[in-house]
């Protein structure tokens, strides 16, 4: 599927343009190869296009895509993380709430947790820098046939945090971010977080 953006920029008039949960708006005359549209119920457009970046230079012109260079090897004085990070979902009563959560790392998407599936366990290290970074979740409520609960203890629960692994346990020493759903909200949204590491 080819996109453009000139094209989606229609929506405007009713909410803001993302690529890979970066927002773009005002980006014009860029097309994206084999990517995905979702427009939520504020008329925001959300396009996922595996191999593009964007970035945003605040004070300065719209934000820039790109798509990425050639991989080079990293220098051996590029800093390296002392601390392993983990992201692990938690929830009441899986299904209920209703909400598939898309997980974006320094603007990388990352994943999609889903509202029926059991605790997801992922090591985030190596998508995080040292220093600085942020994480973007964007939940979409699922009512499909009707909503099956409206009950604010049925909640989904996510944690980015510092971690250690043994064996099959892992235990978050240090959390960075947490980040709550519960049956009883009737709409989605985006929410991004700032933390650092270490």
């Amino acid at each position: 599927m080819v996109v453009g953006i000139g094209y989606l920029a229609l929506f405007k008039l009713f909410g803001s343009l993302f690529l890979n949960g970066v927002n773009i708006d005002g980006v014009t005359n860029q097309k994206f190869e084999k990517s995905t549209v979702r427009v939520d119920d504020k008329g925001n457009v959300f396009i996922e296009a595996p191999g593009y970046a964007a970035k945003t230079v605040e004070g300065g012109p719209p934000p820039s895509t790109e798509t990425p260079g050639p991989v080079t090897a990293s220098s051996s004085n590029t800093p390296k993380l002392t601390r392993h990070y983990f992201l692990l979902t938690e929830q009441t009563a899986p299904g209920m709430t209703q909400f598939d959560i898309d997980v974006y790392l320094n603007s990388k998407w990352l994943r999609r947790l889903k509202n029926d599936q059991e605790q997801v366990v992922a090591d985030v290290t190596s998508h995080l820098i040292p220093g600085k970074n942020t994480v973007l979740l964007v939940a979409q409520k699922l009512v499909g046939e009707g909503r099956k609960s409206f009950s604010p203890s049925h909640i989904y629960k996510i944690t980015l945090g510092e971690g250690i692994a043994s064996g099959d346990h892992i235990l978050i020493e240090n959390p960075v971010m947490t980040y709550k759903r519960t049956a009883a909200e009737a709409e989605g949204g985006a929410w991004e977080y700032t933390f650092n590491t270490r």
